[in-house]
């Protein structure tokens, strides 16, 4: 994973006054993974829908949630091309090549609303780019939930 830094303020304005844009400098940082013998895994609460649309936010604040509730241990270092294959163990249907799986979090903003973030999506029977997108890379934090959008793929006659 990739960190820009900032330059020092003295250098942006140099670089701005001879017509330079600012180069920022690029650091490679390690993320640690997740021991998963020694960290206890988190409770992800996964509110599915088949109909290829999210839930509204609204559906998470009335005080209740919405129905389709599935519970999986995890951890934060869980991409979502694990978690959709723990989401095709328990729902059959969406176990067909090319069904679109459509990820999004859950959280409750300082306002106190909910908030749907989308995070990615994954295709079963294919690699894509947001197979390797972890929890933890998308600021998923202990308590937020998440929201999966299944599509079925479309049959050809």
């Amino acid at each position: 994973m990739s960190v820009v830094k900032a330059l020092p303020i003295e250098e942006r304005i140099r670089s701005v006054a001879q017509g330079v844009a600012p180069v920022s400098i690029v650091k490679d940082v390690d993320v640690k993974p997740v021991d998963r013998e020694k960290t206890c895994p988190l409770l992800l609460r996964v509110f599915v829908s088949d109909n290829g649309r999210h839930h509204r936010p609204e559906e998470y604040s009335r005080g209740s949630l919405p129905s389709n509730e599935l519970q999986i241990y995890t951890w934060l270092d869980a991409s979502l091309k694990e978690l959709t294959n723990l989401v095709k163990e328990v729902r059959p249907d969406a176990r067909k090549k090319g069904t679109l799986f459509k990820f999004a979090t859950v959280f409750m903003d300082r306002g106190g609303r909910f908030r749907l973030k989308e995070i990615g999506q994954t295709i079963g029977g294919q690699k894509g780019d947001d197979d390797s997108t972890t929890l933890s890379s998308e600021k998923f934090q202990i308590g937020d939930y998440m929201d999966v959008a299944i599509s079925l793929p479309q049959r050809r006659f």
